[in-house]
């Protein structure tokens, strides 16, 4: 059974990692409910030299044809579309990951705010008791930064920063890459083979 997955990219540097996720899950034939922030798409344009329509039915197109003939289903959902399915928790997403996820982003999810649809789904997530997985990237933290993931750890998210490691020996930014969305993808419960595991032969 394909699994259900929301994702939100926010305005933290390294939308790269939101975007190859995006790839890997549909791939995995997974269906997946794209929420992307104002913010995201200027990172898009800045980092990747990438425009992003912003028009939703638009971006959904424009991503369809970027990733074409993959098994997975995309729908992409505007930051004010209260009757999406992952507004509620009676629309089943069997986990989320924003990635990567703004400080802001996460402030506003361990506030409980809900002033927008990335906002409210993380909050759905977390009281149905189901999978959040935030991916922070900034440098440094301050303690605002990290008291707020550490009260959201403390609900049950997973704080996963955008710190690769290197001891895959990474040639290329993609290894790089590779590496955090391998880490999603295990905690989304998603067979992957995107680097060489720990132990195994280099």
């Amino acid at each position: 059974m394909p699994k259900t997955i929301t994702l939100a990219l926010t305005g933290a540097s390294g939308l790269a990692y939101g975007l190859r996720l995006l790839e890997c899950l549909l791939a995995q034939g997974a269906h997946v409910r794209l929420l992307a922030s104002q913010a995201a798409h200027v990172v898009a344009a800045q980092e990747l030299r990438l425009t992003l329509p912003s028009r939703p039915a638009e971006l959904q197109s424009w991503l369809s044809e970027r990733y074409p003939d993959q098994p997975g289903t995309l729908h992409v959902y505007g930051r004010e579309d209260w009757f999406a399915p992952v507004a509620s928790g009676s629309g089943v997403s069997e986990a989320m990951a924003v990635c990567p996820c703004s400080m802001g982003t996460l402030a506003a999810i361990a506030q409980g705010l809900s002033d927008n649809l990335i906002e409210r789904a993380a909050d759905v997530t977390l009281k149905e008791g189901r999978k959040l997985i935030l991916v922070p990237r900034e440098a440094p933290f301050s303690a605002l930064h990290l008291e707020n993931m550490l009260k959201l750890a403390r609900l049950g998210a997973v704080i996963l920063p955008a710190n690769p490691g290197f001891y895959h020996h990474p040639r290329r930014i993609e290894d790089l890459v590779d590496f955090i969305v391998a880490r999603i993808l295990d905690q989304l419960g998603m067979q992957n083979d995107l680097i060489a595991r720990w132990g195994e032969a280099q």
